[in-house]
Order: C-alpha cells, then structure tokens, then sequence
C-alpha cells in the first residue's frame, strides 16, 4: 500500500503546476463535457426515433361504443 500513496503523492505533486498554469477567470468544459454532451444528443436521438417508430404502429380511429348507443346506462369506473 505504500506505493500507491507514493505514486499519488508524485503524481499530485506534477499537477499542482498544471493546476496553476489554466486561467482562474476562464471556465471551460473541457473535452469531458462535450463527450457527455454529444453521448446524451446521440441517446436523444435515438429515444426520438424509437419513439416515432412506435407511434407509427398505433391506431387513432375509435370503434362506435355499442353500449352507449344502446340506451342502457353504462356503469361510472371511478366508483
């Protein structure tokens, strides 16, 4: 175990100038961001056109209510 606390130390110790080197007024995402942004867009994407394919398959027309139409009162769902 002591290695890796070694190692961590050394490799802090390298990006602490690094660190001091990015401009503290300038806030950028960085490459991170935009992979996370353009993962998220394709993920959209996808979901949309999932989406439109299944809607494809439903159908809107309604069949004629043959109870309502017969006169005979139709029992309330709520209760």
């Amino acid at each position: 175990m002591p290695d890796m606390s070694a190692s961590a130390s050394l490799a802090l110790t390298h990006l602490v100038p690094l660190a001091k080197e990015v401009d503290e007024n300038k806030v950028t995402p960085g490459v991170l961001g935009f992979i996370v942004f353009a993962v998220m867009a394709v993920a959209v994407w996808g979901l949309m056109k999932s989406m439109s394919k299944h809607m494809r398959k439903v159908d809107f027309k309604e069949s004629p209510d043959t109870k309502a139409d017969s006169g005979t009162p139709v029992a309330d769902p709520k209760g």
